[in-house]
């Protein structure tokens, strides 16, 4: 097994864990502001992807090196 199938294997998320972490956002943020908590990260991933999709975002190897 390649460390990569581990890596695969112990990060994915099964239907507890993601219970788990609606249920830790609930008591962090309290249930009447879990919408706009939600609706923001989607929102944050929405514009991640489109920047990642539009190659806005720069590699590493894109950097200039000193």
């Amino acid at each position: 097994m390649s460390s990569n199938d581990c890596w695969r294997g112990c990060m994915s998320l099964g239907p507890w864990q993601v219970f788990l972490v609606l249920l830790i956002i609930m008591v962090l943020f309290g249930a009447g502001k879990l919408p706009q908590v939600m609706g923001d990260l989607g929102r944050g991933l929405k514009n991640l992807k489109r920047e990642l999709k539009d190659g806005k975002l720069m590699s590493t190897e894109d950097e200039p090196h000193h």
